[in-house]
């Protein structure tokens, strides 16, 4: 009994979607290629251009599964899943040799993209092909028109990877910090802290691509200026363009970054937080909520020193705030901080000084307990530890303020 053609597709399951869709998309990418102003149409179609690119390899696999399944059960050939396998394999051999056709064309004979792409092998699949197509396209500027937002509508199709990837950085920042913010409420959980960690180099690299794409291309650097110039301002309306989406990400992560490194430096003062420093922190940070003893690892961008001094600066903030709520030790905390001062031991510079000056002055404030805060004067306190808390090193200075804390507890 024949199957019918319903049933057929049916069998296909998603992959006919696949292939209606390749199919409408050959057919355009055709009439580009083949026309007679081929460059400007192609300028017009970069995202076409990319979807058949990047789709390439699953159609490719759909094919040859679909033709073994199609002689492996002898579907009828003038069944419309079999019908329209053949016109996206017809499609796809005439994609193939216009784009061959052209890459021969814009190199000319014993130039040096011509021995370049000998040497190399060249683009060997159709996906590889089309992307050095454009690659090609965009490097014979210079551009048509004089207009630059169009110039960067055609420098920036919106399904470019780098530009997928600022986007869905972007989407993070967005989310954590266009709430209002509330007086003593964290800037973000823990929760967010982990994102914002993943999200930041993301976004990072991929901006930096991206601007890079742009410099390549326009040699005047007419584009990147005016974008640069218009990224700070907040977005008032849905991006849709390439620009606008390169223009709303790239706000959110300059406003991420501003926002953890103003937390950052709060929990942290004296000590700095670094541009690269930024995620590992905020990993480390939300991770001490469960861990209280976590060290903090100086494997990635740390030294072991850097990575001690940036410990020692949160235990003593710790100890500088209110006593928590709950169950807390301040033995156990100042123990930590006198790990941390060891890790910290040998590490020399302004900010090493500046952490020991904040041990110095808790020491003279706990070492005066009747001398109000307010109108107490480093300059003119008498140390409580004397030597030590003038010229001791980190350790020394911990077990000073060690000493002068439990004392007045005491």
């Amino acid at each position: 009994m024949a199957t019918r053609p319903d049933d057929l597709r049916a069998r296909l399951e998603d992959r006919a979607d696949l292939l209606e869709a390749t199919r409408l998309r050959y057919r355009a990418l055709k009439g580009v290629l083949e026309s007679f102003f081929w460059k400007d149409r192609i300028r017009n179609h970069f995202e076409l251009l990319r979807e058949v690119a990047a789709d390439q390899p699953e159609v490719d696999a759909t094919l040859a599964a679909m033709r073994r399944r199609v002689e492996a059960e002898g579907w009828p050939p003038n069944a419309a899943p079999v019908r329209l396998m053949h016109e996206v394999e017809r499609l796809r051999e005439a994609v193939e040799r216009a784009a061959e056709k052209r890459l021969s064309a814009s190199a000319s004979p014993g130039s040096d993209d011509e021995d370049t792409a000998e040497e190399d092998g060249g683009p060997t699949t159709l996906g590889e092909r089309l992307l050095r197509l454009e690659t090609e396209v965009l490097d014979a500027a210079p551009f048509l028109g004089g207009r630059v937002w169009a110039q960067a509508v055609e420098l920036l199709p919106r399904n470019l990877p780098e530009l997928r990837a600022a986007c869905a950085a972007g989407e993070v920042f967005e989310r954590v910090f266009m709430r209002p913010v509330t007086e003593g409420a964290p800037a973000f959980s823990d929760d967010e802290a982990r994102e914002l960690a993943r999200a930041l180099p993301l976004g990072a690299a991929a901006l930096v691509a991206l601007w890079e794409r742009l410099e390549r291309y326009d040699s005047r650097g007419r584009v990147k200026d005016f974008l640069q110039r218009r990224m700070r301002r907040a977005p008032t309306r849905v991006a849709r363009s390439g620009p606008e989406l390169l223009l709303h990400a790239a706000f959110w992560h300059d406003v991420a970054r501003v926002r953890v490194r103003a937390v950052l430096e709060a929990e942290l003062a004296p000590v700095v937080p670094r541009e690269a420093e930024l995620p590992t922190l905020l990993s480390w940070r939300a991770a001490l909520s469960e861990d209280p003893a976590l060290r903090l690892s100086a494997r990635s961008v740390f030294t072991e020193g850097r990575a001690g001094l940036v410990e020692t600066a949160a235990a003593l903030a710790a100890l500088s705030r209110e006593r928590p709520r709950g169950a807390w030790s301040e033995e156990v905390a100042w123990s930590r901080l006198e790990q941390a001062a060891m890790r910290a031991r040998a590490e020399e510079g302004t900010e090493a000084e500046a952490l020991r000056d904040a041990l110095r002055l808790f020491v003279m404030l706990r070492g005066q307990a009747r001398t109000p805060a307010r109108l107490f004067s480093p300059e003119h306190a008498k140390p409580a530890g004397g030597d030590v808390a003038r010229n001791g090193d980190l350790v020394a200075l911990v077990q000073a303020a060690r000493h002068a804390a439990l004392r007045q507890g005491g």
